[in-house]
């Protein structure tokens, strides 16, 4: 069977703020956007992912602006109409604009008011053809010159239109397209290193670590998790706040840890710890962490749903959620991971699969990296290493992305609805011994 998949890749701008996601399709062994694909994958291509749009569109893709690449066919299909204009940038490449329909279809989503992204743009005649519908034009870092690059840059921002290179896999790259003056990136390095690190190494003197440990166990501890909340005034500050925000409407105020682990509940509790502790003691993060934070949920409530499939695991379904949710801590900590590991009591096969990605939980925690990169070779070769069925691999991510977008709305809407808790904090700050002068 053939393998499809279906992953996000994010699109950020030269401060590293996410401006959206590139929805990259591999299907029929040919990757959806590759001009080199036959008629027959073409076509069904473009109806498997026609297919799983009607499915999903309305879930997993919602509150962002996603750059899809389409065919004609699927434009033909009008597959586009699928999405709000908001949310949706329509890519198109050299297939479509050599195509003798694609100029009606191209214009007329654009007077529709769609956003159009062109990838690997050149300045030939039926590329400028095109060049008032256009909107975002994307380059290839790897395939474009630099001369090329630079006179793509500077012509398009005359037309006020917006350049978005692909392919940005190094900080060589990244420093030499920012030269430039792009306005977006995307590509591996874009991904994972533009950001900068949100927190001080103080952190790890928090008992944040043990009691993320504590409540994803199969049998949490509700005494031992209150312990440990009550051992830290800041944590125990945030949890009353969540605990008695609008968006739970209670009717009596929770004025203990305890009430406030009972409203919660240990699912949410599992999730918003995290949050509580990296986003400090007035709630606020900055847009870097967010994304972390947002990256940490997506890879936690990954790694744990493929344990459902995948074979000879030394680790529980708990223990894969810890291994996503700690995969970005040197990234909100300024501490290298190894020493962050130093200070959690987790498995050491999860240590050894965030340090050196070896071994079995090593190798799911590659599937998961090489899905987020888009790897269509890799994700193959580790699924079937791990017995995991690459036909589920994009329910699975998907349904998983659905979770994290809700679980983020609950947060936003809780942080946002607010609520006073003013006679819990008096309680919270005392809970805490003061420290010795």
């Amino acid at each position: 069977m053939s393998s499809k998949y279906i992953v996000r890749q994010q699109i950020k701008d030269t401060r590293g703020n996410i401006i959206g996601y590139e929805i990259l399709y591999h299907g029929e062994n040919q990757a959806f956007n590759s001009a080199d694909s036959s008629m027959k994958n073409d076509f069904a291509a473009a109806d498997t992912l026609y297919n799983f749009l009607m499915q999903n569109s309305s879930k997993a893709l919602k509150g962002s602006l996603n750059f899809m690449t389409f065919t004609t066919m699927l434009l033909m299909k009008k597959t586009p109409r699928l999405f709000p204009k908001t949310e949706l940038v329509i890519q198109i490449d050299d297939s479509v604009i050599i195509h003798p329909m694609s100029m009606h279809f191209v214009n007329q989503y654009a007077k529709e008011g769609y956003k159009i992204a062109v990838n690997e743009f050149q300045f030939a005649p039926r590329y400028l053809a095109l060049i008032d519908s256009i909107d975002y034009i994307k380059i290839n870092a790897k395939t474009a010159s630099d001369v090329s690059m630079r006179n793509i840059i500077e012509i398009a921002h005359s037309m006020n239109k917006q350049c978005i290179v692909t392919g940005v896999d190094s900080a060589e790259d990244y420093q030499r397209v920012i030269a430039m003056g792009t306005d977006a990136v995307e590509g591996t390095y874009a991904s994972e290193l533009l950001t900068t690190k949100a927190h001080s190494s103080a952190y790890l003197q928090s008992n944040f670590f043990r009691l993320m440990v504590a409540v994803t166990r199969d049998e949490p501890d509700v005494e031992e998790i209150e312990q440990l909340i009550s051992a830290d005034a800041s944590l125990t500050f945030g949890l009353l706040k969540m605990a008695n925000s609008v968006y739970f409407a209670l009717r009596h105020r929770a004025t203990t840890v305890r009430q406030a682990v009972m409203t919660l509940g240990l699912g949410q509790l599992k999730q918003w710890i995290y949050l509580l502790s990296a986003s400090g003691s007035d709630n606020k993060m900055d847009a870097g962490t967010e994304e972390f934070l947002k990256l940490s949920f997506m890879r936690a409530n990954f790694a744990s749903e493929l344990m459902n499939y995948a074979q000879d695991m030394p680790i529980s379904k708990a223990e894969a959620y810890l291994l996503g949710m700690f995969s970005t801590l040197n990234y909100l900590i300024n501490a290298p991971m190894e020493e962050i590991l130093n200070e959690v009591p987790v498995a050491d096969e999860i240590k050894e699969a965030l340090l050196n990605k070896s071994g079995r939980c090593g190798s799911l925690y590659e599937l998961i990296l090489s899905y987020e990169a888009a790897d269509w070779k890799k994700i193959t070769t580790l699924a079937a290493e791990l017995g995991i069925p690459d036909n589920l691999l994009t329910s699975v991510y998907f349904v998983c992305m659905e979770n994290v977008n809700m679980l983020w709305e609950q947060l936003t809407n809780a942080y946002a609805g607010g609520g006073d808790p003013e006679p819990a904090v008096a309680e919270a700050a005392e809970l805490k011994e003061p420290a010795p002068q």
